[in-house]
Formats: C-alpha cells, structure tokens, sequence
C-alpha cells in the first residue's frame, strides 16, 4: 500500500504568512509560526518554509521563523528561498531545517546541487521546479518563485539534477497555484513517471476530490496544500482521513 505524506506549505514573505494565485497577488494570512505549531498539532508529516522574495532581494530573512517553528515543531522542516551557496545552505540546516529547497540558484549554477548533496547528503536537497506550460505535454521552469523564465525544459531540467543529487522533487504548476481548479495532472504524471526520486505535488488543490485524481493518476508521494489549510477549508486530519478512504496509507 502506498504511504503518502500531507505536507502544509507556508509561503513566507517576512514576517508574514502570505497566499496568491500564480503567486503573484499575494494577501497576508497570518503568523507563520503560528500556522506551522496549528498543522503540526493537526498531524502534518512535515512542512515547507518557501521565502517568496529571498532571490529576488538576494537576501536570507527566514532563520529566525524556522528556529522559533524548530522550537515546537518536531517533523521535518523544508525551506526554500535564497539559498545561493553552501554557507546559505549551512546556515539554513543550522537553524533547525531538515532540508533545503533549491531552485533559482541552481537554475543558474546547476554544479551548487552536487556541492550541498556532497556537503550535506542528498537526503536533504530538494529541487523545486516552477512550471508553467508553454504547449502540449512541454513545460518551461520558472524561477525567483515563478516571476522569471529560464527558458529550461523542466523534464530535461529534472533528469539534469537528479544525476547531480536530488533527493525529492516537489513540483509546482504555476498555471494552477492558487486557482483551487485541481492539480495539473499531465505534469505531475509526467514528473513521477522519470524520477528516481519520490516527488510532491504542490499547486490547484481546492476540493478533496482533486486528490482523489491525483493519486489514482499518478505515482506521487506526498501532496503539499497552502490555500485549503490557510483558509480553513480542510484540515490536516480531514485530508488524511479522506486519502485513508481512498485505499492509501497515512501517518495518523
């Protein structure tokens, strides 16, 4: 029986909790701190810590937010956003995350993968990819959180990074983020069926029925939700219990 994880994802743009759709237009919802500790004590398996702005401003603002949430929080914390070296990586890890999401960076110097991967092991590099679709079954990966085009074919992205040292994939469909109209199937499908890696899937989820074709229709290993969390529309135990139903199996 296949295990999936349910994984809150907190966009941050310091000090707040924030949410868009496409992520752009993003509305302040809250303490982040505050969200993690409530999904946590819900029974979230881990949670992402994404700095929405930390490329775009070449600057790191998050460390102090994961230590707080490393404080009482006791699953494994993800965090992207602005990791542009090994001492970015390193002080990030020191701060209480369990892995590091990598994405503009690495689209620029793709050898910053193999470095963190030697460094820290690649159980703790994940590579993030922003999608957005340019035609049929064709993807272009975005970075500096979907604001800017790297011409680069997410498959061949993919295949790239995980010889250099990936340990997870979480993708997220930029054409999807925010809408709630479900997730992008052909990607994600796509996605798991060349990875060596396990992957999550992250980006349209807005009623639990699009969970329902999300893991009959692809091999994905966990879910990451933002908006359905942040606004009360379902809660961590909700979601499992429904993927539970479906025949799958949960961390209760």
């Amino acid at each position: 029986m296949r295990k999936i994880r349910v994984i809150p994802r907190l966009d941050v743009k310091f000090p707040n909790l924030i949410k868009g759709i496409h992520l752009e237009g993003l509305r302040v919802v809250g303490s982040p701190a505050e969200f993690a500790l409530e999904y946590y004590d819900q029974g979230a398996d881990e949670l992402i810590y994404v700095d929405t702005v930390a490329s775009l401003y070449e600057r790191n603002t998050i460390s102090d937010l994961v230590e707080k949430t490393a404080e009482n929080v006791f699953i494994p914390i993800t965090v992207g956003g602005g990791i542009r070296s090994l001492d970015d990586a390193k002080s990030i890890l020191r701060s209480g995350a369990d892995k590091l999401a990598i994405n503009t960076a690495v689209l620029k110097t793709p050898g910053l993968i193999r470095e963190i991967s030697e460094s820290f092991g690649n159980q703790c590099v994940v590579l993030s990819v922003e999608a957005k679709k340019i035609e049929e079954n064709k993807w272009e990966a975005y970075y500096d959180n979907g604001r800017e085009k790297s011409g680069v074919d997410v498959m061949e992205w993919i295949r790239t990074a995980q010889n250099l040292g990936v340990g997870e994939i979480i993708i997220t469909s930029v054409d999807r983020e925010g809408t709630q109209k479900g997730f992008e199937i052909d990607l994600i499908k796509s996605v798991c069926e060349i990875s060596k890696v396990p992957v999550i899937a992250s980006g349209g989820m807005g009623k639990l029925e699009h969970i329902k074709d999300l893991l009959n229709e692809t091999s994905v290993d966990a879910i990451a939700f933002a908006h359905s969390l942040h606004y009360k529309k379902e809660t961590v135990f909700s979601i499992k219990n429904f993927i539970k139903q479906l025949g799958f199996e949960v961390r209760i």
